[in-house]
């Protein structure tokens, strides 16, 4: 397959207004996320193994995640690292977790960014999810779900009423955490670092196809965000995307 034709399948591009964001931190450090993925540094490659996905039904909790609590007026605000960010309601072992290379790394929680925080040969979705896992080393994995307005899917239902800065966080009842990733199975694999301070290095990223949410809520969460909430691309650096799937 060419490299002009996995990108197509593994990530489809759709047209989707620049949104222009204020600048944020950046870092020195050689291997930075975000990206943007560009053609030419896509690799096919058979042999590495694919992402395994074992994920079941849980509920969770919408959180507001603040970084601005020494603000006096932090509750009127938004610092631009704030987000929603959804965990399990209940502590569920088993219930969400990955497999790379032999290593398990369990869900800890998903939130989101606007505009996305990822571009695709230089375009920009309007949301992106991160499901961020961790193994017991203490080791980061994230898979990326870039987002556009479509057909109603259960991200709507997790961001159906978002949680107040200085309130109680909301409750959902149990989903599919299966139905948060996309039909296609393909993904972008490349290394990467935190995109919210303190930017740390050594974090696996898969970047998967993408997923619809309805207009309603994309306006929802940016009404929140007005000022959005995501990081700058940084520079590749050199390195590379391997295409790998999901099972």
């Amino acid at each position: 397959m060419s490299l002009k034709r996995s990108l197509s399948v593994v990530l489809p591009l759709v047209a989707v207004a620049a949104i222009v964001v204020s600048p944020v931190a950046q870092s020195k450090l050689p291997a930075q996320s975000p990206v943007n993925v560009v053609p030419e540094a896509v690799q096919i490659d058979p042999t590495h193994p694919k992402l395994d996905v074992t994920y079941g039904h849980s509920e969770l909790e919408l959180k507001y995640i603040r970084k601005d609590a020494a603000n006096p007026n932090g509750c009127q605000v938004r610092d631009h690292e704030e987000t929603e960010e959804a965990e399990e309601a209940e502590v569920k072992p088993g219930s969400g977790f990955v497999t790379a290379g032999g290593v398990r790394f369990d869900l800890i929680q998903f939130h989101f960014h606007t505009p996305a925080e990822h571009r695709f040969a230089g375009r920009q979705y309007p949301l992106e999810m991160h499901l961020v896992h961790r193994s017991a080393a203490g080791k980061l994995l994230v898979v990326g779900v870039p987002l556009r307005a479509g057909e109603h899917s259960v991200v709507d239902t997790v961001l159906a009423k978002l949680a107040p800065e200085c309130g109680q966080p909301v409750h959902i009842h149990s989903i599919n955490l299966n139905s948060l990733l996309p039909h296609n199975t393909h993904t972008l694999r490349y290394r990467g670092s935190l995109t919210t301070y303190p930017f740390s290095e050594d974090v696996q990223w898969y970047l998967a196809a993408e997923k619809t949410v309805s207009q309603a809520t994309l306006s929802r969460f940016q009404g929140l965000f007005s000022h959005g909430n995501s990081r700058a691309v940084q520079p590749l650096n050199g390195r590379h995307f391997t295409e790998v799937g999901l099972i």
